[in-house]
């Protein structure tokens, strides 16, 4: 069930009971308010918002860098980076978690499927080239990828036994309605149904790993490349490392609240 239909669900109850009640604000989790590690690649490290730094391209502007500064726990660890992959995340990046981490989140997978090399052959490709790459990504999360996630999640929880994991999914890129410049519809089709299908397994495979899934295509949707508010870049000459991916508001306003859903 989505997260929106449990929210109304909430506010239906709440509509029922005595106003003589006093509001309880909510108190942040221990999770949220622990040790908190953020893993993963540029969609966690934050490329694509103000404020990178470093090889990483990490930023503050990050959804890991907003939950902290939010919920300011105990202690926050970013160590997600622009470009991993399931391998060079468990090589390098699992040594900031121990057995005291309270929380970790994580996007995965993306780059492991060539999303990078995918989007750009849509981009400047044939539509018969956009379908091919397209295509072998799917290949590749049919064969490779769901024992890539299932290392990568077993060696998370053996780091950090206790911790809450979220794992968090990629948005759905573009719009499908209207025009975009070098995007036909059937590119972005393409493109998008590739998106939910590598969704489909990171989700499968983190449940089976007992991590908390959160799927932030809710949180994107209306506001996908090309739409009149979107959370997402387009293609970007400079930097060129910020094509595709979210803006500013795309952290704050779709990352951020998936994040903070999954952890409240």
């Amino acid at each position: 069930m989505k997260r929106r239909v449990t929210v109304l669900a909430c506010l239906v109850t709440a509509l029922f009971v005595s106003t003589a009640t006093p509001a309880v604000a909510a108190k942040p989790t221990v999770a949220a308010t622990g040790d908190y590690v953020a893993l993963g690649d540029s969609y966690s490290s934050g490329v694509g918002a103000p404020g990178q730094t470093g090889t990483c391209l990490r930023s503050a502007n990050s959804y890991p860098g907003l939950f902290a500064a939010a919920n300011d726990p105990a202690s926050y660890t970013l160590v997600a980076c622009g470009g991993a992959t399931t391998d060079t995340l468990r090589a390098t990046q699992l040594s900031a978690l121990s057995a005291g981490t309270d929380l970790v989140s994580l996007t995965i997978g993306g780059n492991d499927v060539g999303f990078a090399p995918t989007v750009l052959t849509c981009t400047l490709g044939t539509q018969a080239a956009c379908t091919a790459a397209v295509e072998d990504a799917l290949g590749l999360l049919e064969t490779t990828i769901p024992a890539k996630l299932d290392a990568t999640y077993a060696d998370i929880r053996a780091r950090a036994p206790e911790a809450t994991v979220v794992v968090l999914g990629y948005p759905i890129l573009f719009s499908e309605t209207g025009t975009c410049a070098l995007m036909s519809l059937p590119k972005r089709q393409a493109l998008n149904r590739g998106a939910r299908a590598l969704n489909a397994v990171i989700e499968a495979r983190a449940r089976a790993a007992g991590f908390v899934w959160s799927d932030v295509t809710d949180e994107f949707a209306g506001h996908g490349i090309c739409s009149s508010a979107p959370y997402l870049n387009g293609l970007v000459l400079i930097p060129a490392s910020n094509s595709f991916h979210p803006n500013a508001a795309g952290y704050r306003s779709g990352y951020l609240p998936a994040l903070e859903d999954a952890v409240n």
